[in-house]
């Protein structure tokens, strides 16, 4: 019995973690999208965390199927809860069993399997119950393909033979045991036999004295003998022991998948709410096929920064269809950054299955994401911020291929104009002749200017708006590339209003 709610035909795998993966947290603020997700329970930050990264794995057929689940997840959100409480409680519950102390002995194997089964029992009940009254109002093929699961596999038949079987394998009768005869005419393969006559021993006794086979009795001071005949009960037990255990475990693991992929819609369900109280837009993506270049969305924002400032924030609006390199300059502290930012989260968050933070979204699903974001420089001085920068990207490089999709911010601006702009442009080249998809977040006017002059259709630039007055709308909207970046702005909106001095500079 399988859930199958994160994939329609296998289960989901939390352990499943791309190399780069923690590039993509420190660079894209994951640890903050978490956060909202899965505030502070551990497993649900560790199921989005996976959910997020493994994203690009997933084929379009898998996003689709993962929306729909989500969708009913939102509109079903009560019983969702409901289920994942369910889950949660009942692998507590076997957990709260002292089942495996003993787990060398067969009769301590069979009997604590029988307790924690008989447990499992009861909740596979309790769980078809909550099926048969709420799998008519789910509309999504992951739902309904679980409810029906549950329908077809967990009939009242069925439950009721189980019941009946793990009340036999008490043994409360006796135990009759069969064997052959083997060398030396020792006892060889023994079977647990059924009894025929299941009264317990003392109303057999009782009602019918006579004995009808052969038999003996062991003295009561006779402890070999007795160890020879719990060895010979264990010997019979064993198999039924062990086909017991492998069910109990068989049903544990059902459990626990279900609450692994119940706890990723658990979580956007709560990062939705999170949104939803600061008033950031959201919908759910559109999925174009890889290397369609798809990539139009109105409102994007990032969602990081929404949760780190508690309100929403300014959104772009931008059609790049058909592009295979974004160039992005402009104003310091212009929002460059958070766009680059939200153009990842959306990415991640739309190959996982989610929502994104936009009025409207459709892009393409690429097969990777990779970052290169400028880092501080080597703290044991092994190395200087270039050569940090160059290594990086060159073992980025060795795993790249066509249609992934790399996003850079300030790279290669640790060395001079030239030098930086020169090995930017020859780097994005290459990856533009490789079909690497590549936005680029830039002050190297060199690098983004030259590229301007030869670029072709499938190169768009952006700027970060500015106003006249130079105060900063954090808008990107098309626009060449300028060969300020106005950190004048900056510096006199900072002091400007600290020293006379100051202002006086300010004409000039």
């Amino acid at each position: 019995m399988k859930a199958h709610l994160m994939h329609p035909d296998r289960d989901f795998d939390p352990d499943k973690i791309p190399v780069y993966a923690d590039d993509l947290i420190r660079d894209l603020a994951l640890d903050t999208l978490l956060g909202g997700m899965a505030a502070d329970d551990g497993f649900l930050r560790k199921i989005a965390r996976a959910a997020l990264l493994a994203g690009c794995d997933n084929d379009a057929e898998t996003v689709c199927y993962r929306q729909a689940v989500l969708q009913d997840c939102l509109q079903h959100r009560t019983v969702v809860e409901e289920l994942y409480r369910f889950t949660v409680e009942t692998l507590d519950a076997k957990r709260d069993h002292h089942y495996g102390v003993f787990g060398h002995y067969p009769p301590a194997i069979l009997h604590g399997a029988i307790d924690v089964l008989r447990m499992f029992v009861e909740r596979l009940r309790k769980l078809k119950v909550i099926a048969d009254a709420h799998a008519s109002t789910f509309r999504s093929p992951g739902f309904k393909r679980f409810f029906d699961t549950l329908k077809t596999e967990l009939s009242d038949e069925y439950l009721h033979s189980i019941q009946h079987h793990l009340k036999e394998g008490r043994l409360k009768s006796g135990v009759l045991i069969s064997a052959r005869l083997g060398e030396g005419n020792r006892g060889k393969d023994p079977v647990l036999r059924e009894l025929r006559d299941k009264r317990p021993r003392w109303i057999r006794l009782l009602m019918d004295p006579g004995s009808r086979a052969y038999s003996f009795r062991i003295p009561e001071r006779d402890e070999a003998g007795a160890r020879a005949l719990s060895e010979l009960e264990a010997r019979g037990i064993n198999l039924i022991a062990n086909a017991l255990a492998q069910s109990m475990d068989h049903i544990n693991d059902f459990f626990t998948m279900l609450r692994t992929e119940l706890a990723f819609y658990v979580a956007c369900l709560r990062l939705y709410d999170r949104l939803k109280a600061l008033n950031v837009p959201l919908c759910f993506p559109g999925i174009d096929a890889v290397g369609t270049r798809r990539l139009s969305f109105t409102g994007l924002s990032d969602v990081c920064l929404a949760l780190q400032s508690g309100r929403a924030v300014v959104g772009n609006t931008l059609d790049l269809d058909g592009k295979d390199v974004a160039i992005i300059t402009g104003a310091n502290q212009g929002g460059k950054s958070s766009f680059l930012r939200s153009i990842g989260l959306a990415q991640l968050m739309l190959q996982s299955g989610m929502f994104v933070a936009a009025g409207s979204y459709t892009g393409e699903r690429c097969k990777a994401l990779l970052t290169h974001y400028r880092r501080e420089e080597d703290a044991s001085m092994k190395s200087g911020k270039l050569d940090e920068e160059l290594n990086r990207m060159s073992r980025l490089v060795d795993a790249m291929s066509p249609d992934w999709f790399v996003l850079f911010n300030e790279s290669f601006a640790s060395t001079n104009e030239r030098e930086g702009s020169e090995i930017a442009r020859q780097i994005v080249g290459a990856l533009q002749e490789r079909r690497i998809r590549v936005f680029f977040v830039t002050h190297l006017y060199a690098f983004a200017h030259g590229l301007y002059e030869t670029a072709t259709a499938q190169v768009q630039f952006l700027r970060a708006e500015r106003q006249d007055d130079g105060t900063r709308t954090f808008r990107i909207t098309p626009g060449e590339p300028l060969q300020t970046s106005y950190g004048k702005d900056l510096y006199f909106e900072t002091f400007a209003g600290t020293d006379d001095t100051l202002k006086d500079v300010s004409g000039t």
